[in-house]
């Protein structure tokens, strides 16, 4: 029976990446409340992933940069072997020029991410030394990209976005480009923040979506494109959004939505967004040591221009089938 996603589908998961394989398993991460574990879990229903198989793969360290604050992991599957890329600390309360994220890269190159063994590749070293995090892969006409979310000492702001190319899996190369800063009042509501980078390809372009502000219900996702066959290192080739592409739902008591992810239904034929939520403001306190942070899923649309039509959080846009 067909049914529509209005409810989580993975509890007190901030962060949520699914990733649908050739195996025919759904594959979910995310940000598990406490930030000392990186869990997957997969299920052939998105429907399942609450209740599926699931396993702990790595364990931060006792002390050290990969000890706390473990945030984001994200797994991929590239040239053949396991990947999760994530973000660490070395302090749960300190964060500053150098108690703060770093990223990481595990491999695993068995054909089952839950077997094997996951191999630390160490961070993943950018073109200078700061605070950052959210990094996410794709490949476009055979090269691999890295985007991700980064301070930068000489620009105001906690985070902005940055693209480059890989050498492999855990090496960048080349130049890297700013892709966005936070430069509209959505973007600067109570933190001035770019983070959270997702990647589709669809129509012709490339899109990046991204998360900024608060991680409150000032939350909000945004949106970045370029043509395909565009240079994607010339920053001349990508176009911004003025205005966010998804938000909070007084209607549907759904706040802050963003850190998404992409992956597509049961039959392959629907998009679907991947993303958390709150189902409350939050009310007091950081809203990191909040785990009220649930992921959800919903179908979304495209326009007659080829651009995403993400809708409202937690109103039914489509219906998955095969659940």
């Amino acid at each position: 029976m067909a049914e529509n996603y209005v409810k989580p589908i993975v509890l007190e998961r901030a962060d949520p990446w699914i990733y649908k394989h050739s195996d025919g398993y759904y594959y979910f991460t995310g940000s598990k409340p406490g930030y000392q574990e990186i869990e997957i879990r997969r299920a052939k229903k998105l429907s399942d992933l609450e209740n599926g198989e699931s396993k702990v793969v790595w364990t931060a360290h006792e002390q050290g940069p990969m000890s706390q604050l473990i945030w984001a992991p994200e797994l991929h599957f590239i040239h053949g072997k396991w990947y999760i890329y994530f973000a660490a600390s070395d302090d749960a309360k300190v964060r500053d020029e150098q108690h703060h994220h770093r990223m990481y890269v595990i491999e695993n190159s068995n054909e089952d991410p839950f077997e094997g063994t996951w191999q630390e590749k160490g961070q993943i070293k950018t073109q200078f030394e700061s605070f950052s995090l959210d990094a996410t892969v794709f490949e476009h006409r055979n090269k691999l990209y890295y985007v991700w979310a980064q301070l930068d000492p000489n620009i105001p702001g906690n985070s902005n976005l940055y693209l480059s190319e890989m050498q492999n899996p855990w090496t960048l190369k080349g130049k890297q480009i700013l892709l966005s800063m936070p430069t509209y009042d959505w973007e600067k509501r109570g933190f001035m923040v770019n983070e959270a980078p997702a990647v589709i390809l669809r129509n012709g372009k490339v899109f990046i979506t991204y998360s900024a502000s608060a991680t409150d219900e000032n939350y909000a996702m945004g949106l970045l494109w370029a043509n395909e066959e565009s240079d994607l290192l010339n920053g001349y080739s990508w176009h911004k959004e003025k205005e966010p592409v998804f938000s909070s739902s007084e209607r549907n008591s759904l706040y802050g939505p963003g850190h998404n992810s992409f992956t597509i239904d049961e039959e392959n034929i629907r998009d679907v967004l991947v993303y958390h939520a709150r189902p409350e403001k939050n009310k007091t306190g950081d809203p990191l040591e909040n785990p009220n942070r649930h992921a959800y899923i919903q179908i979304f649309s495209w326009d007659e221009n080829g651009m995403p039509v993400f809708g409202e959080p937690g109103t039914v846009s489509g219906v998955l089938s095969g659940v």
